[in-house]
């Protein structure tokens, strides 16, 4: 069996965050392009794909408060989901475009949650897309929640609940910064990139990190960080890279290798 990778595109790379459901059209077909050619140049590679809401989900949950739950109007949650699908078709075109048989899947189509906790989700339809050698295309998306009714399900969540239960090699998140730094490299004058977060740093990166630029109610950058070492301690042989996708050819070239040096690295 080849090298099984998870890749998501972050809502910052693929839309602007900062102004209502405007995606970046271009940016997705350069990275769609990106992939095929990663997986061109890599025949053995087992590919997951995942991507943010950016300015679609996030706008519409945080206007009807979907992450909190508990909702008197449920048109909250319907009008969210209907946005993270119109960003999903927008890189599922561009994908298929560029030729990668990506199939999307729908996490709250089955995704169950207790007070905002993912606890199940269905694994079956994407490790058989798998084996057929297609590439499942996951999406941050609402989610139906055992106690307050519903809430928001992060990209990160799902990449966590599904590693778990696949155990990939590496785990590679581009976003519209180089990776982590000291601050928002967006709005702090003076910052610094982070190139690796292990046991011996973590509580220190903890502390100085900040929130995202823009709307995001998953937590942003503090959040995602959090999640994901709390998988490679749980998994040591795991290699998490957080990288940028606005340079071109970095997806391309991270994707293909392992050794590449890039962005921040977080192992234990």
């Amino acid at each position: 069996m080849g090298e099984l990778v998870f890749l998501k595109l972050g809502g910052s790379l693929i839309t602007d965050k900062r102004r209502f459901e405007t995606a970046r059209p271009a940016v997705i077909e350069r990275v769609a392009l990106e992939i095929q050619r990663a997986r061109e140049a890599r025949p053995d590679l087992r590919l997951v794909l995942a991507h943010g809401s950016g300015s679609f989900g996030h706008f519409y949950a945080d206007r009807f408060k979907v992450h909190q739950g508990h909702l008197e109007d449920w048109r909250g949650y319907a009008e969210t989901a209907a946005a993270a699908q119109r960003l999903n078709r927008l890189v599922t075109d561009a994908l298929l475009g560029a030729g990668v048989p990506a199939v999307a899947l729908q996490p709250s189509a089955s995704a169950r949650c207790h007070a905002g906790e993912l606890v199940e989700l269905a694994l079956d339809p994407l490790t058989t897309l798998l084996d057929q050698g297609c590439v499942p295309l996951v999406y941050g998306d609402v989610a139906l929640d055992t106690v307050q009714g519903c809430t928001i399900l992060s990209t990160e969540q799902i990449l966590v609940y599904l590693a778990r239960a696949l155990r990939p090699e590496r785990i590679l998140l581009a976003g519209e910064v180089a990776g982590v730094y000291s601050g928002d490299p967006q709005r702090d004058a003076i910052v610094r990139l982070i190139p690796a977060i292990t046991s011996r740093n973590y509580d220190e990166v903890r502390e100085m990190l900040s929130t995202s630029f823009g709307v995001d109610v998953t937590g942003g950058m503090q959040q995602k960080v959090q999640l994901l070492f709390e998988l490679v301690t749980e998994q040591p042989n795991l290699m998490v890279r957080i990288i940028t996708g606005r340079t071109a050819h970095m997806i391309e070239r991270v994707l293909a290798s392992a050794e590449v040096q890039e962005g921040t690295l977080l192992r234990y």
